[in-house]
């Protein structure tokens, strides 16, 4: 039996007039904001849906671009969004795209480069309500809310990643809620998206990268 609680009700504490074009849209960044190492130097934010034909008037923009600077949905801040990422170096630019008709309407892609030339692109989409779910990470297709502690482990589809990985969880005593294996193909990379009811232990990513398969691993906090 499904349930309605209090938050769906009263819906998230943010900054903006829509839940699904505002808070939504900072919570997507600030997700995606988590899977790069900072600081960032150039964000395209691709808009589909009735993101691209609404994104100036609801503050999606300002939304989106405080979450990528790492600011909550509740974060005064993000008023401010576009002076403070003039004060950061931050470049940035808004992509409306009519095509992907197929795809949620409130749809971005966030596409991501570091100072140290890594580049991370990310597909969210703001379900309503301030929920969110990552849909894509670097074209990969995942399936995650960020409701929980995530660990996200880029790695080559090989035997025995996977043993590695919960081997290293279980010896930190994380308790595990959900753990899925997402990949491109057979023997190419993938991710291992882990959630947690706790906080992950600090350095946790050290151990996980013993691994010589494993490429990269992702901490995201909610």
């Amino acid at each position: 039996m499904s349930y309605i609680s209090v938050f769906d009700v009263l819906g998230p504490g943010m900054i903006g007039p829509s839940s699904s074009h505002t808070a939504g849209a900072a919570v997507i960044a600030f997700l995606a904001h988590e899977m790069i190492a900072p600081p960032l130097k150039k964000v395209e934010f691709i808009l589909y849906g009735s993101f691209s034909r609404t994104y100036r008037g609801h503050g999606t923009d300002r939304a989106l671009l405080g979450g990528i600077m790492g600011f909550g949905a509740d974060d005064a801040r993000i008023r401010n969004a576009f002076q403070i990422a003039a004060e950061r170096g931050l470049t940035y630019s808004f992509t409306p795209r009519d095509t992907g008709t197929d795809l949620h309407p409130n749809t971005v892609d966030i596409c991501m480069e570091n100072a140290g030339g890594r580049v991370v692109t990310v597909r969210g989409e703001s379900l309503g309500g301030g929920k969110v779910r990552i849909s894509q990470i670097n074209g990969v297709s995942v399936d995650f809310t960020g409701d929980y502690s995530t660990v996200i482990v880029v790695q080559q589809d090989k035997p025995g990643v996977v043993a590695h990985i919960t081997r290293v969880l279980s010896d930190s005593n994380v308790n595990i809620a959900f753990m899925r294996l997402f990949r491109e193909a057979k023997g190419h990379t993938a991710y291992t998206i882990v959630e947690s009811d706790g906080r992950f232990p600090e350095g946790i990513e050290e151990p996980l990268r013993a691994n010589p398969n494993v490429h990269d691993v992702m901490i995201v906090e909610p």
